[in-house]
């Protein structure tokens, strides 16, 4: 029997009007079948509350990923896409680092990336990027939402998350959202 392991799971980001928002459900699993939590915060304001970042997957991979994407920002003064980079870079050539199973939707007010589970760093076509179990539920419903309403990001944000909670069992509806 392998190891079991608890999981994170959606995060949806969302740019339009010149805001930016994104969030998450608050579900934790452990395994398959049993939920250990409801409200954790998958979503967090980071660099001086200038830099939205989320997370989906294995919680404590998850959690290594984002602090070590905030060291990276830090260290190179608040660029997104060159942090980005350097976390993607250490991903691919760090033992440790290589096993990390998670993955990070990082944006500013310019930016907005996925940072993947085998070290790329990815710019969506559209405005709107989601991630974790639930995340093609959220993005589906993200980019029907973009296309056919006049929503802010963040209500394209809160409904999406809406949405893929009432079909993704991994998925609730206890949603942390941050804009900028």
């Amino acid at each position: 029997m392998g190891e079991i392991e608890f999981h994170g799971t959606t995060i949806v980001a969302c740019r339009r009007g010149g805001r930016v928002a994104m969030g998450g459900d608050g579900q934790v699993t452990f395994g398959e079948k049993t939920i250990m939590k409801h409200h954790a915060r998958k979503v967090r304001r980071i660099y001086e509350g200038k830099v939205l970042a989320g997370f989906a997957g294995s919680v404590a991979d998850s959690v290594t990923l984002y602090e070590r994407f905030e060291t990276k920002l830090q260290e190179f003064g608040g660029n997104l896409p060159r942090a980005a980079v350097a976390l993607a870079r250490d991903w691919r050539t760090d033992q440790t680092l290589r096993r990390l199973e998670a993955m990070l939707i990082v944006m500013d007010r310019e930016n907005l990336l996925v940072v993947s589970g085998n070290g790329e760093v990815i710019e969506p076509d559209d405005d709107v990027v989601s991630i974790g179990s639930g995340g093609p539920y959220a993005l589906a419903a993200g980019l029907a939402l973009l296309r056919h309403t006049e929503l802010a990001a963040v209500d394209v944000v809160k409904e999406s998350l809406r949405i893929a909670s009432s079909i993704c069992v991994f998925t609730n509806q206890e949603v942390t959202i941050e804009e900028l």
